[in-house]
C-alpha cells in the first residue's frame, strides 16, 4: 500500500513535465489519477502507461464549465476526488515594456483563473459534504514560482500570476480549514519544456551523478502533500528543486516607526531610510 492508497487526485497540465511526473508519482504511491491536459494524446499516453487507476481528460481548466467536466469525469470514473494539484501553466516571456496586452491575459488565465476554477468547484463539494456530517480530509496543491516569490526579469506577467497564487494559498487555507480542506503551494525548480529554453545549459541533465534538476526530484513533496499524512500542513508555500526543500518565509510586517500623528511629507526621507537599513535585505529578483 502506498500513502495516496485509495485517494482520487486530479493533476492539470499531467500530459508532460512536472505534471506527468507527479501523475506517475502519485499512482505508484496508490492514488487514482485524472490526467488533464489540453494535449489529449499526451494525455492519453500518461494514462496509458499508468493504466486503470488513471483517466486522461482535456476538459478547460480556465471556465467553470470546464472544470466541472474534469470533476464530473473523475466522479464517474472513481466515485471520489481527494485533491488537486493545480499545475498547467504557460509562459509569455517579454520584457516589461515590450509585453501584449494578449500575452499579459493569456497567462493571467491560465494561471490564475486555471487555479480558482477547479478548486472552487471542488471546495464547494468538500465544503457541503463536511456540512452533511462526512468526514472531509481533502487537498489543493498551487503552483508557484521562485519568479512569484522574488520576481523575474522578462516574465512581469508570469511574476504576477505566480505572486497572485501564492497569496491565494494563503486566503484558501484560511478560509477553508475548517471543511477539513488544507491548501499549500509549491515552487519547484526543474527541468521541464518550460525553462528548458531560458535555463537549458543550467539545468541539463549531468553524464554522471544525481541529477539536480530532474523533475522526479519534486514529486515525492507533492505526493506526501496529497496524502493524509499532511493533514494539519496547510497555508505553506515549498521551495523544491534537487533534494532541497524549504518553506518559503513570505511578507511580514517589518519594523515600525511611529510619530503619533500624521507625518509631514518631508519628514519621511530619514525615516524610511533607517527602516530601510533596519530592514533585512531581500532576495534578489531572478535575472538582476
Amino acid at each position: 500500500m502506498g500513502i495516496c492508497n485509495n485517494r482520487t487526485i486530479i493533476v492539470t497540465g499531467s500530459g508532460s513535465g512536472l505534471g506527468r511526473t507527479y501523475a506517475l508519482a502519485l499512482a505508484a504511491e496508490g492514488a487514482n489519477v485524472v490526467i488533464n491536459d489540453i494535449n489529449g494524446e499526451a494525455a492519453e499516453a500518461v494514462a496509458k502507461e499508468i493504466g486503470d487507476k488513471a483517466l486522461a481528460n482535456t476538459g478547460d481548466i480556465t471556465t467553470m464549465e470546464g472544470a466541472q467536466s474534469i470533476v464530473d469525469a473523475a466522479l464517474e470514473k472513481f466515485g471520489e476526488v481527494h485533491g488537486v494539484v493545480n499545475n498547467a501553466g504557460i509562459v509569455r516571456d517579454r520584457m516589461f515594456l515590450k509585453i501584449s496586452e494578449q500575452d499579459w491575459d493569456d497567462v493571467i488565465r491560465v494561471h490564475l483563473r486555471g487555479h480558482f476554477c477547479l478548486a472552487n468547484i471542488l471546495a464547494n463539494r468538500w465544503r457541503d459534504q463536511s456540512k452533511d456530517g462526512k468526514e472531509v480530509d481533502a487537498r489543493i496543491i498551487n503552483t508557484s514560482s521562485g519568479a512569484g516569490l522574488q520576481g523575474s526579469v522578462g516574465q512581469s506577467n508570469y511574476a504576477a500570476a505566480k505572486g497572485g497564487i501564492a497569496t491565494l494559498t494563503l486566503v484558501q487555507a484560511a478560509e477553508l480549514g475548517r471543511y477539513g480542506i488544507t491548501a499549500n503551494a509549491l515552487a519547484p525548480a526543474a527541468r521541464t519544456g518550460m525553462t528548458e529554453p531560458v535555463f537549458g545549459e543550467v539545468m541539463k541533465k549531468p553524464e554522471e551523478g544525481f541529477d539536480f534538476f530532474a523533475p522526479e526530484n519534486v514529486a515525492p513533496l507533492v505526493v506526501w502533500l496529497c496524502s493524509p499524512l499532511s493533514r494539519g500542513v496547510t497555508g505553506r508555500v515549498f521551495e523544491a528543486q534537487g533534494g532541497q526543500i524549504s518553506v518559503a518565509d513570505g511578507w511580514r510586517t517589518g519594523k515600525i516607526k511611529d510619530k503619533g500623528g500624521r507625518w509631514e511629507p518631508a519628514e519621511l526621507t530619514e525615516v524610511v531610510q533607517q527602516l530601510i537599513a533596519d530592514a533585512p535585505d531581500p532576495q534578489k529578483v531572478y535575472g538582476t
